[in-house]
């Protein structure tokens, strides 16, 4: 892990997720217990090689927070031409989707748990992500709680070092106050350029998440932004 003073360290004195005590069922912790040593890729301070974790050459998209796992393995099934990794903090997130990574026989397919920040600070080499996807990040929309949204401007500044030319930070909020901080900060980063006038239309490859249908029937609008790196 770079050193503090180093430009491109992420310095952060608050997480942006709560770590709770959520209840394991027999099928999630079976998977902890007998496929993460098959599916899983842990925490370790040194860059990862895509090519020797999946056996090939090929792009690789990084997804901050898979939740249970069901946007990701969709994705990854259906883009069998590209390596994903996952970043979930959560437990039964990780244990579920082990669990249909196995399920699918995904080999395209991996997951790391721990927290996002210090995986792409640590894990992640520059220049060798396709692409990152951030669906549905928690929107703290309490003002006190601001400070632990994900998306600051040195966390978006790692992100976009990890791109290579071209690549692309997809987001997804249906927090419209966030969706509007989002955008002024990725729009503020002079590695990124916006790939939309303001916001994108939602790209047909990504599946409708479970955060997206309960704002959709809440009436909340869903906001895609898509940047890509230049330079």
């Amino acid at each position: 892990m770079p050193p503090a003073d180093t430009p491109d360290a992420v310095r952060r004195p608050v997480r942006s997720y709560v770590l709770r005590q959520g209840r394991l069922s027999p099928a999630q912790a079976r998977a902890l217990e007998t496929l993460a040593a098959r599916y899983a890729l842990p925490f370790a301070p040194a860059p990862l090689d895509f090519a020797r974790v999946f056996g090939r050459h090929a792009p690789v998209v990084l997804e901050i927070g898979c939740g249970m796992g069901e946007t990701s393995a969709a994705i990854a099934q259906a883009q069998p031409q590209t390596d994903f990794v996952g970043i979930e903090v959560h437990a039964p997130g990780v244990g579920a989707l082990l669990n249909r990574i196995d399920a699918g026989r995904l080999a395209n397919l991996r997951v790391i748990q721990h927290d996002a920040v210090e995986v792409v600070d640590a894990m992640i080499p520059e220049r060798s992500l396709a692409g990152v996807h951030v669906y549905f990040p928690d929107p703290w929309p309490k003002k006190r709680h601001h400070k632990r949204r994900l998306l600051k401007g040195a966390f978006v500044r790692a992100l976009a070092r990890r791109l290579v030319a071209g690549g692309y930070l997809h987001v997804a909020t249906d927090w419209a106050p966030y969706a509007e901080e989002i955008l002024m900060t990725l729009a503020g980063e002079p590695l990124l350029a916006n790939a939309a006038q303001r916001y994108a239309p939602r790209p047909a490859w990504r599946p409708q998440t479970k955060f997206e249908t309960r704002g959709l029937k809440l009436g909340h609008e869903v906001f895609d932004l898509v940047f890509r790196r230049v330079g």
